[in-house]
Formats: structure tokens, sequence, C-alpha cells
């Protein structure tokens, strides 16, 4: 039995430019270009399909050439690490920030993260989120001393663009029309039930949150945010936590206790 290389075999099979691997034989022929060359189109046309499906809005922006060359180009540098192509791309942001033929949408790699985001909001563990019930069972007093773990699936998108508008409009969630691109905007996603939510901050909303995603108290959160943004509206801040689902638990911070 001939032994393939797997480091080799892989290189060549995502690089047309490499030669048919020595030790790659089959029954009919002892250097099956042509067989492995069919082969290595599928792989790199699977991978692609692959980043379309997650990357829907990025696509419509770009137009279908534009995306898929561009996909082709970062399958050859960037090839999956896992078997698991739910999870591919995930640095497909980074890559379109740097990619020359895109320097012209410094914005088009905050809609790619924002897409990013959703897709692992769908697969995170399942947590059931806390309603407006479980807020209104906290003695008011004690509220601003608790800790918040957020749900599995939130992340909080930080851009200097209007991701949320531009993604939205791309999208189906809103229809086409002006935008200004030298507005800044956040994002939370969260699936608090079955559906990925992407939500559009307030001022200040993207701190809060980031803050209590580092163990920081509901009071010390808020007083974060407002040091960060003096538009900071904690009323808002405080209906998005008991309102959007992105609320799991709520803990006594250690320096509460008695």
């Amino acid at each position: 039995m001939t032994t393939v290389h797997p480091v080799g075999f892989a290189a060549a099979l995502l690089d047309p430019d490499r030669p048919l691997p020595a030790d790659v034989t089959s029954h009919t022929a002892r250097h099956p270009e042509r067989r492995f060359g069919v082969y290595r189109n599928n792989v790199t046309v699977s991978l692609i399909e692959a980043l379309r499906a997650r990357f829907p809005a990025t696509e419509r922006i770009v137009g279908e050439a534009f995306f898929v060359a561009m996909a082709r180009i970062f399958v050859r540098a960037q090839p999956p690490r896992s078997p698991l192509l739910m999870h591919y791309g995930d640095r497909f942001p980074d890559f379109v920030r740097a990619f020359p033929p895109a320097a012209d949408m410094p914005w088009l790699a905050d809609v790619v993260r924002l897409e990013a985001a959703r897709t692992r909001a769908y697969h995170a563990a399942d947590a059931t989120p806390l309603g407006p019930a479980d807020f209104s069972a906290i003695a008011p007093d004690t509220l601003g001393a608790l800790r918040v773990t957020l749900h599995p699936s939130a992340e909080i998108v930080r851009a200097k663009s209007p991701v949320v508008t531009i993604w939205a409009m791309n999208s189906g969630e809103a229809p086409l029309g002006p935008v200004d691109f030298g507005t800044a905007e956040d994002a939370l996603v969260v699936r608090p039930h079955l559906t990925v939510v992407v939500l559009r901050l307030p001022p200040g909303a993207a701190t809060f949150l980031g803050a209590l995603q580092n163990e920081a108290t509901i009071v010390d959160a808020l007083g974060t945010a407002f040091a960060d943004d003096e538009s900071f509206d904690p009323t808002a801040a405080l209906a998005l936590l008991i309102g959007s689902g992105v609320a799991a638990a709520l803990t006594p911070s250690p320096e509460a206790a008695p």
C-alpha cells in the first residue's frame, strides 16, 4: 500500500501551481493528474460555497464574481483547520480588511465580522434567557450589586462604520436607502431562543455589556459606560439588558456578601 503524506497532499490540493504529489496513484494511471485536478476543484468549490453560505450579505454587497474570486484566494491562503465547516471563515474578516481590491470599502470587513458573529451565535450553546419577570423579582436596592452572565451566544461587534445598517439593507432586514458611512454603529448579536437577533446598540451600551462580560457588577458597568460616553442612557441600557434576552444569570458580587 502506498502512503500519501498528508501535508504535501493538502498543500497540492489547494494550490493549482503545485505538481501532483509523487505518491498519489490510482489503479488506472500511475500519475492521475486529471482526476486529482477534478478532486482539487471540487474541494475548492466546496469551501467557497461554505463561505458563500456564511456571508450572504457580503456577497450581495460585492457581487458574486468578486466574492468568489476573493473567497478562492482566501481558501488557498487559509485552508480549514477543523473538519467542522460551520466554523470556517472566522479569519475571513481580517483577510477582507487587508484585501487590496476591497480597499475602497473599509467598512466591508465590519459586515463580515457581523456575519461571522451571527453564525457563531446560531451554533452557540443553548441557555434560558432571563426576562422581565426575573428582574422584577429582585429588590431594586440590590440589583446594582449583581453580576450578569451573558447568554452563551452573545457577541458585541464594535465598528467605526454603520455596520448594522449596511448588513440590514443587504440581508432583507431593512429596505435599501441612503447610508452615512461616517456613522459608527455597535451591534449586539444574540440567540436567546431559536432565532439569531442583531440589535443596533445605543451609545455606550457596548461598553456597558462589555463590562458585564468582564464580571463587573451592574452599577460598576453603568459607571464604566458613563465614563466612556457622556451620552450614555442607563435607562435604555437596562431596558436592553432586561428585554433582549442577553442575560442568562444573575449572581451576587463576592464583595457584596455579608
